[in-house]
């Protein structure tokens, strides 16, 4: 077994020569069968390597891991043998948290951990480190991976220890996009969310804020914008589209949720680009000079641009050139044998709409966590079959005069049909030239109403446009699309 020194010495020859590096490990050996992997875990002595679980190990401590533990703990595979390795203080929590709840006011019942650690968004248990450590997984806090190699299946952290791995799983998720330093993208009062960290820094500045600037018409700045009404703040959203959710709204249904928006005070400023952030005498951040040249005062600015899926340094196993995140089959196996990539960094077979993927939604990190690891540990061979799914809860601080809470499954292409007039229901259907619905969104729909939506997208059945169209209500229209389910069903 190799020696930490060895081990770094790996790690040189990977920096020098990259491309070598790559050759081997693609041309190398599969690594070890189960039962050898075993027997070299419980074998491992004072061999300098600075990991004492070694059978599995996972790369990352977000949504997808903590999944992936709970999976291990479920087969009775995770005591001595998994270690999870993540750049965060605290354990796996579920992130769509931090841009909901985690931002409400202090008088508003605000979520905090411990109470949405993994897996509790699901029903399940919350996995403080405590319950890491009653089943035996080992964590390592606040020390992401920097290097890796394949040959000899170690990996190096930031604080420079050496790690052994059996099998190997990639949750490194993403990062966000973030604008450049040189236009003022560090200046203090600048926020970007991705961790806890992010979120307490965001906290702290809405406490003294007077004008905030969100950057960016997506999820993040539709759900920090809400956040921000709840603290009574002069709030406004500037984004180069024409609308709000260009990838998933369409301008009607976008238009209701704006004038939502600007009831609560919320400003709108489309169609524009950041030209650059400018601080004050303090140092920071005071205003926003955008590409017409118009300037918007700000002291506290959030940027939701997008994000970017954390391949490094894992680039050599297989980087899909399309989508971005790191190549995997319906079983999460990478081109490298014994190497497996989950969550928002896994470029996968969308199997339903023939093409790959990359999700960037807690849903897909639970349910590609379950089932790569159900690979890992069992015979099943069954291809991975994903129904998107992206959801969205804000204004549910206390005292908000309107709770918003849509879902949406399926694919968004075709013509559309929206029925509705959003108080609160409204419905959207996307129909393809063939007249079957591909896609379906619902505003403030029951838990029944809800539980539909999935069956409708995944079976795709014919519907009457018309008959949709002609519906007088939100209610009418679902009852129409079950009525082609059912029928569906009988041929």
């Amino acid at each position: 077994m190799a020696s930490a020194a060895a081990a770094a010495q790996c790690f040189s020859s990977y920096s020098s020569f990259p491309g070598t590096w790559a050759l081997r490990q693609r041309g190398g050996d599969r690594v070890l069968q189960l039962s050898s992997r075993r027997s070299f875990c419980v074998s491992a002595a004072a061999d300098g390597f600075d990991n004492q679980n070694r059978e599995y190990v996972i790369v990352g401590g977000g949504n997808a891991a903590g999944y992936a533990a709970r999976t291990f703990v479920q087969h009775g595979m995770a005591d001595g043998r998994l270690c999870i390795v993540s750049k965060e203080p605290v354990p796996p929590y579920e992130r769509p948290a931090l841009t909901k709840g985690y931002l409400f006011p202090p008088e508003k019942k605000p979520a905090r951990l411990p109470g949405f650690h993994t897996c509790v968004g699901s029903g399940g248990q919350r996995q403080t480190a405590e319950w890491y450590k009653e089943n035996g997984i080992e964590v390592l806090y606040w020390d992401p991976v920097v290097a890796f190699d394949g040959k000899t299946q170690t990996l190096k952290t930031s604080s420079g220890k050496i790690l052994k791995y059996g099998s190997l799983i990639i949750s490194t998720g993403c990062e966000a996009s973030r604008l450049p330093e040189k236009i003022g993208g560090k200046l203090p009062g600048v926020h970007y969310i991705r961790d806890v960290a992010d979120a307490d820094s965001l906290v702290s500045s809405l406490g003294s804020a007077k004008k905030v600037l969100v950057i960016g018409g997506g999820y993040i700045g539709m759900e920090v914008a809400a956040a921000a009404c709840g603290w009574n703040l002069d709030t406004t959203i500037v984004f180069p589209e024409d609308h709000i959710m260009p990838r998933l709204f369409t301008p009607s249904l976008a238009k209701k949720y704006e004038d939502l928006y600007q009831q609560n005070g919320v400003k709108f400023i489309k169609g524009a680009l950041i030209d650059k952030l400018e601080a004050g005498s303090d140092g920071r951040v005071s205003s926003a000079v955008l590409k017409d040249g118009s300037v918007v005062e700000a002291d506290t600015v959030i940027v939701g641009i997008g994000a970017k899926p954390v391949v490094g340094p894992f680039e050599a196993v297989g980087v899909n050139p399309e989508v971005g995140g790191i190549e995997v089959d319906s079983l999460f196996r990478t081109s490298v044998p014994g190497i497996f990539a989950i969550g928002d960094v896994a470029a996968f077979p969308l199997k339903m709409y023939n093409r790959i993927a990359r999700v960037e939604h807690v849903d897909h990190a639970r349910k590609s966590a379950h089932h790569c690891v159900e690979t890992l540990l069992t015979s099943q061979t069954k291809a991975y079959d994903y129904l998107p799914y992206f959801y969205s809860r804000v204004f549910e601080y206390e005292g908000s005069s309107r709770k918003v809470w849509w879902q949406f499954y399926g694919d968004n292409v075709g013509e559309t049909v929206e029925v509705g007039n959003f108080d609160p229901k409204i419905a959207t259907f996307w129909i393809d030239s063939d007249s079957r619905l591909k896609g379906i969104f619902l505003e403030s729909g029951t838990s029944e109403e809800f539980s539909l939506l999935p069956q409708l997208a995944k079976s795709q059945p014919i519907v009457d446009k018309s008959k949709l169209q002609a519906a007088a209500s939100v209610e009418d229209a679902l009852e129409i699309a079950r009525s082609s389910l059912q029928s569906a069903a009988l041929v």
